[in-house]
């Protein structure tokens, strides 16, 4: 099966360099190239592509405000954005994750690393930049820049899950593969996809980041600030 991209970037050189990359790669193509977050938009809802690399400062309508939209779209559920910049962790990358975003990924990354990013979205998986610790990850999930307090809201929604369903909850926010999870929990890693499927059918997650986000925002985890 073909990994369908999309690529938003308002410079037309990088547009380039990862048109080759992308179109190189057996299994992958790209469906179609946007300058800026309005025409994501536009030719995700044409194309309905697998993933989406998203830069997220673009002129007009930016990369945060394109996700937000996409990601608000049930035409478009199925679609993964993966926010591409030049900062590893700045509020407008967790401001993207919250919009719906799968992820970002450093736009020094290895080739072989934004392949990788295209598959783990495409899979379903949350993707955060190998190069940001998960500690920045969590502090800036936690306050957002702001400071916020836990969501109520968010801690009202997790009285739905089962005890194993928010100890395996806890694990996704750490950044753990159903492999690694489920050799913590000591169960198997079906039993682990099992409680994650669950847990985001009951929370209306869209992925494992967007679990990643509700584990932090409800209070469930809390950041280390080491």
């Amino acid at each position: 099966m073909t990994i369908r991209v999309l690529l938003a970037d308002d410079q037309a050189l990088l547009r380039s360099a990862f048109r080759v990359l992308v179109d190189s790669e057996p299994g992958m193509e790209v469906v179609g190239e946007a300058s800026d977050g309005a025409e994501a938009v536009r030719l995700a809802r044409a194309h309905a592509p697998d993933v989406v690399l998203m830069d997220i400062r673009m002129p007009g309508t930016d990369g945060l405000a394109a996700t937000r939209e996409i990601s608000a779209d049930p035409a478009l559920a199925q679609v993964r954005v993966v926010i591409l910049t030049t900062f590893e962790v700045d509020d407008y990358v967790v401001q993207a994750l919250r919009a719906g975003a799968s992820g970002f990924l450093g736009k020094g990354s290895e080739p072989e690393e934004l392949l990788t990013a295209i598959r783990v979205a495409a899979g379903g998986e949350a993707l955060l930049s190998p190069a940001a610790t998960k500690g920045l990850i969590a502090r800036f999930l936690a306050q957002g820049g702001t400071g916020a307090a836990p969501d109520p809201a968010r801690a009202e929604r997790l009285a739905t899950l089962t005890g194993r369903e928010r100890e395996v909850l806890v694990q996704v926010a750490g950044g753990h593969s159903n492999d690694e999870i489920a050799e913590r929990l000591a169960v198997s890693p079906l039993t682990v996809k099992t409680h994650v499927n669950r847990a985001m059918a009951k929370l209306g997650a869209r992925d494992r980041a967007q679990l990643v986000v509700i584990a932090y925002e409800s209070g469930l985890v809390r950041p280390r600030m080491d």
